[in-house]
């Protein structure tokens, strides 16, 4: 009697369900893996291109396909096109700089020896003390690090050139899903905050949350990095250097991280502008940097990133190290949106006790007296 009462109850039935629908999501993640990087651009290109995609809605009376349509053009016009012609401008750039390094026109180690020549002297024993000052031992650790990042680039392009098919196949997925999550996008994500386990309050707080993020994450810090890379790269091309689009491109990539970001290329150079005389040059690039690719890095990561995700600082900036550590180059998104889920999952729980601690005792209602 007892089985018969068990395997007929709502409670088996309910377990047999979620273990059903745990499995199915495992397997529908599982076969999505190999598209994991277009699934994931697809979704953030939608979030991002949404309100664009709802204005056009309004002027053309609720015609979704053709403003979906209209809005994935715009997508390729404004990301697609433009990435492609600056990879294929950065690709000649790196080429040209191999060349000139092999060559001997670039060397790094001249470089170095004329920077270590101008040093104070407790600096320069302080480099002696970790080996920093051996040329001989610099040049092999720079002809090293040459050959094995020529045989990284030979790798990758060969690896490329081997799965071209996945590549233009990823690329189709990102813009096909995008196309359909701008399209069905509001009825769909109505399906998903029904179906989430949670109050009505904490589901539209954390979607809200969610949302926000990725959209502040991505164009606060693609605006930014376009512009300090804009600002340096040009920099580099007032004062002769070469390859200044290669830099421009490599300080608006490591102005992704906040506060250290594009100085990781400028402030070397101006320390050698100082180191080997040319001290106006030196002088204007600091104050430039300082003053004016610095600026934008105070000035509007502030207001289009941290103020709409509510973080502090330093929590975007480990955020953001931790996330393209982990992820790749979309951990730049990936990982604010983590801790900014975090940050709100921790409230909502600290906000839910201290209303129950808070709320007074409900008194326990008195039985029925007899008379």
């Amino acid at each position: 009697m007892k089985f018969k009462t068990f395997v007929t109850s709502p409670a088996l039935e309910h377990k047999a369900f979620l273990t059903l629908l745990i499995a199915v999501s495992l397997a529908f993640v599982w076969i999505l893996l190999p598209f994991s990087g277009a699934v994931f651009w697809g979704v953030v290109i939608a979030m991002v291109f949404m309100p664009v995609h709802v204005w056009l809605l309004r002027r053309w009376k609720q015609r979704r396909t053709l403003a979906a349509l209209a809005t994935l053009l715009l997508v390729v016009l404004m990301v697609v096109l433009p990435m492609t012609l600056l990879t294929g401008m950065l690709v000649k750039e790196g080429a040209a700089l191999y060349q000139r390094v092999q060559s001997g026109e670039t060397n790094f180690v001249l470089y170095f020896e004329k920077v270590v020549a101008v040093l104070p002297g407790w600096l320069h024993d302080l480099l002696a003390h970790f080996g920093l000052t051996d040329v001989k031992e610099l040049q092999s650790r720079i002809t090293d690090a040459i050959g094995r990042g020529s045989q990284a680039i030979a790798t990758q392009v060969y690896s490329a050139g081997q799965n071209v098919l996945d590549i233009v196949v990823g690329f189709f997925v990102m813009l096909y899903l995008a196309f359909f999550l701008l399209r069905d996008g509001a009825a769909l994500s109505r399906r998903i905050r029904v179906a989430v386990p949670l109050g009505p309050e904490h589901r539209q707080h954390l979607a809200s949350k969610f949302i926000t993020v990725i959209r502040a994450t991505v164009k606060g810090n693609v605006l930014v990095a376009a512009t300090q890379g804009a600002l340096g790269g040009l920099a580099f091309w007032f004062f002769g250097i070469k390859g200044a689009l290669l830099w421009a491109v490599l300080m608006g990539f490591l102005s992704l991280l906040p506060a250290i970001g594009a100085g990781l290329i400028w402030l070397p150079v101006a320390l050698y502008f100082l180191a080997t005389g040319a001290i106006w040059q030196g002088v204007a690039l600091i104050a430039y940097g300082v003053l004016v690719i610095g600026l934008v890095d105070n000035v509007l990561r502030p207001i289009l990133v941290g103020k709409d995700t509510q973080m502090p600082d330093y929590l975007v900036l480990i955020s953001t190290i931790g996330g393209m550590s982990v992820f790749g180059i979309s951990g730049f998104v990936i990982g604010p949106v983590i801790a900014a889920m975090f940050m709100a999952g921790w409230d909502l729980f600290a906000t839910a006790r201290e209303e129950a601690v808070a709320a007074p005792e409900q008194p326990e209602a008195d039985g029925p007296t007899g008379g």
